[in-house]
């Protein structure tokens, strides 16, 4: 293994509290990057030095060496910046999923979101602006927001807004020229999901990917009688277990070509593996807000 990321499920499933868990004992991680050292004398596809992630991701990479089956493996551009191909499948893989899944959206349209900062809506924000979707971005107040807004606003965001700014009686006079979106992205919960649905038009879809807040969805008798509002789940190892092994490769190929030609970014920080317990904690969020942690073997 070359690197290999700390993602809030790979936390979840140590803790015993995630749908599908590894039979103990097993090495932690789901998704990374690695180098292949040696093949077996049948294997045909590979060589020494190759770099290769398992697709779809596979439990184990939280360890200098991994020994699994050629399926497991897909071979990738070494020209694609090493932080990028460990963490490409997971949360960016998840955001392209939502956008093309669940509303046919064309260009002119928009979509909004809870949890904009986090690395899935950094990846909807610039995979939305690339077919020319506008996004409306919700982010929580808390030191450092109007940073995050001027961060968000040059990876594309068309509006940023704190959830303070919309204790308004209509957040949708804040749209100003942009139409009102047919698709909403909740990886929250509680009060975040309710601002998410508010913007939502007639015959809208909400879409839930996440829990951080770890507060139930409350909707309004309204917001289902009146504007026909859908509330969807997305958890991309399910989608991933449709036998969808080739459709995800494809993709893969195509996050990790944009993210080689600059078009895709999102912000990491590579930490010796010896540096573990600290970034641990960092990925816990026990030092503030943190760049995705990302262990370089």
């Amino acid at each position: 293994m070359i690197a290999a990321p700390i993602n809030p499920s790979d936390i979840n499933r140590i803790e015993g509290v995630y749908p599908v868990r590894p039979p103990v004992p097993a090495v932690g991680g789901y998704e990374g990057v690695g180098e292949v050292y040696a093949v077996g004398s049948n294997v045909n596809g590979f060589s020494p030095g190759d770099w290769v992630i398992p697709s779809p991701p596979s439990s184990g990479t939280w360890q200098t060496y991994v020994v699994k089956e050629e399926s497991v493996w897909h071979k990738i551009d070494k020209e694609c910046p090493m932080e990028y191909a460990a963490t490409i499948t997971v949360n960016p893989l998840t955001a392209l999923r939502m956008l093309e899944d669940f509303v046919n959206l064309n260009s002119g349209d928009s979509v909004v979101q809870n949890g904009a900062t986090s690395i899935v809506g950094q990846c909807v924000i610039q995979l939305a602006r690339l077919r020319g979707i506008s996004t409306i971005n919700l982010i929580r107040d808390r030191a450092g927001s109007d940073e995050a807004r001027e961060q968000l606003k040059a990876l594309g965001a068309d509006e940023v807004f704190s959830e303070s700014q919309l204790n308004v009686k209509n957040v949708k006079s804040l749209l100003g020229n942009l139409p009102e979106p047919a698709l909403g992205f909740n990886c929250v919960g509680g009060n975040a999901a309710s601002l998410v649905l508010k913007y939502l038009r007639e015959g809208g879809t909400m879409v839930t990917y996440g829990g951080m807040s770890k507060k139930p969805i409350t909707v309004s008798t309204t917001s289902f009688i009146f504007k026909d509002l859908a509330l969807r789940g997305f958890w991309l190892q399910s989608w991933l277990s449709m036998g969808k092994v080739k459709e995800c490769r494809e993709m893969i190929d195509y996050l990790l070509g944009l993210a080689r030609d600059g078009k895709l970014k999102y912000e990491t920080e590579l930490v010796p593996f010896e540096e573990f317990p600290v970034a641990l904690d960092k990925a816990l969020g026990k030092l503030g807000r943190q760049p995705k942690q990302v262990i370089t073997f």
